[in-house]
């Protein structure tokens, strides 16, 4: 069986009553070519849409690939913000702080479901100059 089984047919010949004539070695050939050719348009298909990916990205390598923030172009490198001083204390833990950004924490979650206010929890430092002058 030197020729392809699928060149040997047109598509519009082609009848599922043909593959009931086909013997097994026939159909076992036609599976494989069938398999042969799916991986070939499976590939390239991929490698279409990995061009579409890296197109999209930018040239930025995608997450998994990073190792660090210099490995990044400087316009997609994650601005570096100031540190920001605690506003609140937890009073019965000192070391727990908050800054007021971001999510409240677990600690001050609680205190005000039962009641207190948070201006309670502030810290005096913390309070701007030109607030406590006004």
């Amino acid at each position: 069986m030197g020729r392809s089984i699928l060149t040997a047919q047109k598509p519009s010949t082609f009848t599922p009553n043909a593959l009931e004539l086909m013997t097994l070695e026939e159909l076992w050939s036609l599976h494989e070519e069938i398999g042969s050719i799916l991986t070939a348009r499976i590939r390239a298909e991929k490698l279409e849409l990995e061009k579409r990916l890296a197109v999209l990205h930018r040239g930025v390598a995608p997450p998994g690939e990073q190792t660090d923030d210099e490995s990044r172009p400087v316009a997609k490198r994650r601005r570096k913000y100031p540190r920001v001083l605690p506003k609140y204390r937890n009073p019965q833990r000192p070391s727990e702080t908050w800054s007021g950004r971001g999510k409240l924490p677990r600690w001050l979650v609680v205190a005000t479901e039962n009641g207190q206010r948070i201006e309670e929890f502030r810290i005096v430092d913390a309070i701007p100059l030109e607030r406590q002058r006004a």
